[in-house]
C-alpha cells in the first residue's frame, strides 16, 4: 500500500509539473513583417518583405503592395491598412522595395515595359512566385496596388503581366507606357504633367503590345486619382479610363456612378457591381497624397478579398481616425536630407527617423529653407508655405512612426543659385539630428 501511496503521488507531481509547463508557456507570436532574401530572378536587386497573418488562409491570395518614390516595403506596411486587413481576410502581402536612387520603381524602360523583358517587374513577379511555391499561394488570386511610383507600376504589371496578375488598384497613377522613355532617363515630364493623350484604342494597343500573342483574360484595373495632384496630375486618371476600357473592350461611358463617400465619383465600367473591368474614383479636393481613409477597405472589396469570390459583399469604407499628435520622446528624432539639383531647381528626399523607445503619432517638420528656394510640389506630405520657414505635415497613410521605423517624403523646388541644405529640423516641437 505504501509502495502505490508513492507511485500516485509521483505520478500527481509530474501531473501538476505538466499543468505548470503549460499554463507558463509563451504565447505564440504575432505575424510580423519579414526580410526574404533569395526568392528568385531579380535583376535589379529589388528588396522583398512578406507579410503572412497568423490566420492565414490554406490556399491564400496574394497581394503585392508597391510603395511610392522615396519610400519602401516596410514603410508602406507601416503606412497603410493593407497588413491590417490581411489580419482580417487571410491573404498574405508582399512589400517590394526600390533600391536605385530615389526609391523608385521602373515603369519607363523597355525591360520593364515588355513581358520578361527584364528590369523591376521581373523581379516582382519571382516574389509572387516564391509566396506561391512556399506559402500554398492561389496563381488564381494575385492581385497588385500601389502609390505614386507604385500606381504606376500597378499599371505596368497589369499590362505587361496578364497571366500573373487577376486585378490591381493604381493611387496616383498613370496609364501603361506613359512613363515611357528611350534616353535611358527614369522621368518623363510630359506624361507627369498631364499633357500626353491618345485615343482609347491608342493607349490599348500599348497594353497589347507589351505580350505579343496573349489571348487570355486580362485583368480587372480599378484607379484612383485627387484632382489636386500637381506631381502626376490629374488628367491621367481619364487617360488611365480610356486605356483599361479599351483593353476590355468596353465604352467609356460608366454604366454605374455613386458617390461612396461626399468627396469621390466612383464609376464603374463593363457592368454595375463590385468586379466590374474597370472602376475609376476621383477624389475631391485632394492631392498627391493617396490612399486616405477608407480607401485600403474599399481597394479589398473590388479584388474580391473579403472572404468572398469577386463581387461578394464586403465591408463598407469607413474612414480612418487621425492620430493625435504626439512629441517625439526625449528628442530622439533623427532627419536625413537628400538633394538633387539642376540649373534652377532640385529634389527633395527626407527621411525622418523614430530613434526613441515610443511611437510618433501624426507629425510636423519645421525647419528653414535657404534663401531663394521654393517648393513647387510635394509627396508623401504637405509643405507650406512655399519658402522660408516651412512646415512639413504628415499624409493621412503615413501619420505615425513606430520606434526604429521612418517615414519618407520628397518635393520639387525651384533655386536661384542657393542650393544649401537646411541645417536644422524640429518634429512636433522637439529638434531632432541631422544626417
Amino acid at each position: 500500500m505504501k509502495i502505490l501511496r508513492k507511485v500516485l503521488g509521483a505520478v500527481a507531481a509530474a501531473a501538476v509539473l505538466v499543468v505548470v509547463g503549460l499554463s507558463t508557456a509563451p504565447p505564440a507570436a504575432p505575424a510580423t513583417l519579414t526580410e526574404v532574401t533569395s526568392f528568385g530572378t531579380n535583376p535589379t536587386n529589388l528588396r522583398m518583405h512578406l507579410y503572412v497573418p497568423d490566420n492565414v488562409a490554406p490556399r491564400p491570395a496574394i497581394l503585392v503592395a508597391v510603395h511610392y518614390c522615396t519610400g519602401s516595403g516596410p514603410a508602406f506596411y507601416s503606412g497603410t491598412e493593407f497588413a491590417s486587413l490581411a489580419d482580417r481576410y487571410g491573404f498574405i502581402v508582399v512589400y517590394p522595395s526600390a533600391t536605385r536612387s530615389g526609391s523608385c520603381f521602373d515603369v519607363s524602360s523597355p525591360q520593364a515595359l515588355t513581358h520578361n523583358g527584364g528590369s523591376d517587374p521581373v523581379g516582382i513577379v519571382s516574389m509572387v512566385r516564391y509566396v506561391q511555391q512556399r506559402h500554398n499561394g492561389d496563381p488564381d488570386r494575385v492581385y497588385v496596388t500601389g502609390a505614386s511610383s507604385g500606381g504606376m507600376m500597378t499599371n505596368v504589371l497589369l499590362g505587361a503581366y496578364p497571366d500573373v496578375f487577376k486585378a490591381g488598384a493604381a493611387f496616383m497613377g498613370v496609364p501603361f507606357a506613359c512613363f515611357a522613355t528611350t534616353d535611358g532617363s527614369s522621368w518623363n515630364s510630359a506624361c507627369a504633367n498631364g499633357t500626353i493623350s491618345r485615343t482609347p484604342q491608342q493607349w490599348g494597343d500599348l497594353v497589347r503590345a507589351a505580350y505579343p500573342g496573349y489571348s487570355g483574360p486580362r485583368p480587372r484595373m480599378q484607379t484612383w486619382h485627387g484632382t489636386e495632384d500637381t506631381t502626376l496630375r490629374y488628367p491621367n486618371f481619364q487617360e488611365q479610363i480610356k486605356q483599361w476600357t479599351d483593353v476590355h473592350g468596353l465604352s467609356q461611358t460608366p454604366a454605374f456612378t455613386d458617390r461612396p463617400q461626399s468627396n469621390w465619383t466612383r464609376t464603374r465600367y463593363g457592368g454595375t457591381g463590385t468586379s466590374v473591368p474597370v472602376e475609376a474614383i476621383s477624389v475631391q479636393g485632394v492631392g498627391h497624397s493617396l490612399p486616405t481613409g477608407g480607401m485600403a477597405a474599399a481597394v479589398i472589396q473590388f479584388l474580391g478579398l473579403t472572404g468572398g469570390p469577386p463581387g461578394s459583399p464586403g465591408p463598407s469604407p469607413s474612414p480612418t481616425p487621425t492620430p493625435t499628435t504626439t512629441p517625439p520622446p526625449g528628442g530622439t528624432c533623427r532627419v536625413t536630407y537628400t538633394m538633387n539639383t539642376w540649373n534652377t531647381g532640385f529634389t527633395a528626399a527626407v527621411t525622418i527617423a523614430n530613434t526613441g523607445s515610443a511611437t510618433v503619432g501624426g507629425w510636423s517638420l519645421a525647419y528653414a529653407l535657404p534663401a531663394g528656394q521654393a517648393v513647387t510640389s510635394a509627396w508623401n506630405a504637405t509643405v507650406s508655405p512655399a519658402g522660408g520657414q516651412v512646415t512639413a505635415r504628415n499624409a493621412p497613410y503615413n501619420a505615425t512612426i513606430a520606434p526604429g521605423a521612418s517615414v519618407s517624403f520628397g518635393y520639387q523646388a525651384t533655386h536661384t543659385g542657393n542650393t544649401g541644405e537646411p541645417t536644422a529640423f524640429t518634429l512636433n516641437g522637439t529638434n531632432c539630428t541631422v544626417g
